[in-house]
């Protein structure tokens, strides 16, 4: 099944970790949550062998 990140990429293109070592439904729930608040960076999961999730 393997663990997933969370990652974040700011208005200038820089991309942070924001959090790592997650299921896929945690990861996507917390890139929801961050989403919802309004934030307009771009927030996604990828698994943490660097392939994107849906």
């Amino acid at each position: 099944m393997g663990t997933f990140r969370v990652m974040r990429q700011d208005d200038n293109g820089n991309r942070f970790l924001v959090a790592e070592g997650l299921d896929r439904a945690e990861a996507q729930r917390l890139a929801a949550e961050f989403e919802a608040r309004g934030h307009k960076q771009l927030y996604w999961v990828e698994s943490e062998d660097g392939d994107a999730a849906p």
